[in-house]
């Protein structure tokens, strides 16, 4: 009966008046015009974003076509053969490919075991006091333009290479200096991502490590290296795509002449360099060079998304998950 008299209560003007004058509960859901705002800006960039990568994709994908459409250039030519000078009709991009993947190899004999170890060092035995001396000056060497990093390769690692190997062994333009001087380059990009990788293994591990007895060394590689493998993996590849996308380094001091070889001490043009030096004459529209860029452009592109694609396979397969 008491329930009755409560709903009926309830149910009467009075009731509903008095319920609707009280403050709305501290928890209930408020409208926010401000974060709804702030939200549909942050998806309208996300979609400019995807929609610039498929402009870009569109017309390297475009001009490609247009390249390889024409009837002296063939597909087997372009990836069988090593001869580069679209001019005369040689179309084999292995000069390119070679002279990019070997300065990325010198970039990345200097940026990986330097950066891992710099890596490990504010990580396990850096001190707070040190950790924001260092990482502030590691950032340094990102922002100095590339333009200065790769006259410093023309008139210092150059020299330095001549002096050490012989001015008849190691070539002015050559592709070792600007190989070392790129792995300077991409040094902090390699260290950053290793230590934030490092530093997200939970300190249990170490703790744990620690009460059987190990070392720090111990601790270091052979606890929180292998738990922070996919991170490594990630900053590894990613390292390597930036490499591959250098730009002005070797344009500077790696040589502006196609040349397949293998030796590090000889001139060679890589596919960025070639780019930045044919652009930089008088092309006319729907040349042969004009279209060659491009081709070489979607070749870049599709090396960089498969790195890409490799290095979400690595961390998907080898990422650790902690409680």
């Amino acid at each position: 009966m008491g329930v009755g008299m409560t709903a009926a209560a309830a149910g009467t003007p009075e009731a509903r008046a008095s319920h609707e004058a009280r403050p709305a509960h501290p928890l209930q859901r408020r409208r926010r015009p401000g974060e709804a705002l702030i939200q549909g800006f942050l998806a309208f960039c996300g979609v400019i974003s995807i929609f610039t990568t498929l402009g870009i994709v569109f017309v390297l994908g475009r001009e490609s076509l247009l390249f390889f459409s024409k009837p002296e250039v063939t597909l087997a030519e372009f990836l069988l053969t090593t001869h580069w000078q679209p001019a005369v009709g040689e179309f084999g991009i292995w000069p390119l490919v070679s002279a990019t993947v070997l300065t990325s190899l010198m970039a990345m004999l200097v940026a990986l075991p330097l950066g891992l170890a710099v890596a490990i060092y504010l990580s396990e035995y850096a001190s707070a006091r040190a950790r924001n001396l260092l990482k502030p000056i590691m950032e340094v060497l990102a922002g100095i333009p590339t333009v200065v990093y790769g006259y410093f390769a023309l008139t210092f690692m150059t020299p330095t290479l001549r002096t050490i190997f012989g001015a008849n062994v190691v070539e002015i333009y050559n592709t070792a200096s600007a190989g070392l001087v790129m792995g300077i380059l991409i040094l902090p990009l390699v260290s950053s991502m290793s230590e934030d990788a490092l530093s997200a293994v939970p300190r249990s591990l170490r703790e744990a490590a620690y009460g059987l007895g190990a070392t720090r060394l111990e601790v270091a590689l052979k606890i929180v290296l292998p738990a922070a493998l996919s991170g490594l993996a990630a900053a590894v590849i990613v390292a390597i795509s930036r490499a591959i996308g250098e730009t002005m380094i070797v344009a500077i001091a790696a040589g502006a002449g196609p040349n397949f070889t293998l030796n590090p001490f000889k001139a060679a043009e890589t596919m960025t360099g070639h780019i930045v030096r044919i652009s930089g004459g008088d092309l006319s529209y729907d040349s042969l060079d004009y279209d060659s860029l491009f081709a070489i452009g979607m070749l870049l592109f599709l090396m960089t998304l498969g790195l890409n694609l490799i290095s979400q396979r690595v961390v998907r397969r080898f990422r650790e998950v902690y409680e």
